[in-house]
């Protein structure tokens, strides 16, 4: 994967305009994880929404334990192949992703931000360690 340098002006314009809109107009479960993320509500850790990491734009990203948090909705269903490999290129740089269904989010929001909170504290504690 090339460095972030070496994308191109335009692609990186077309990133931030892609994400600006997204932040804009989240869908109801990333409007409701977000309500629990932002402001370092989660353990202290900051979150950032609608985040460009190289070409990708992540769902949620929390910069001190590289984390990300993806919801995913109905058009994931079409596109597991890029998401896959999508995940493998964010894996290869040193992300660790956690993914969730809308359903997850708004049904069972308590279990997602506690499997979110087990996640910082194991990847917290390997990086003091």
């Amino acid at each position: 994967m090339a460095n972030e340098d070496e994308i191109s002006r335009q692609t990186r314009e077309m990133l931030i305009e892609n994400a600006r809109r997204m932040r804009k107009t989240p869908t109801a479960a990333e409007a409701l994880l977000w309500e629990l993320l932002r402001a370092k509500q989660l353990m202290g850790f900051k979150f950032r929404r609608q985040h460009i990491i190289r070409t990708f734009i992540v769902d949620f990203y929390c910069p001190a334990c590289k984390l990300v948090v993806e919801i995913d909705g109905p058009i994931h269903k079409r596109q597991m192949d890029y998401d896959r490999e999508r995940e493998a290129n964010l894996c290869a740089m040193g992300y660790q992703i956690l993914r969730f269904s809308n359903q997850a989010v708004i049904n069972d929001i308590g279990d997602v931000i506690s499997k979110i909170s087990s996640a910082l504290f194991k990847i917290w504690v390997a990086k003091i360690s």
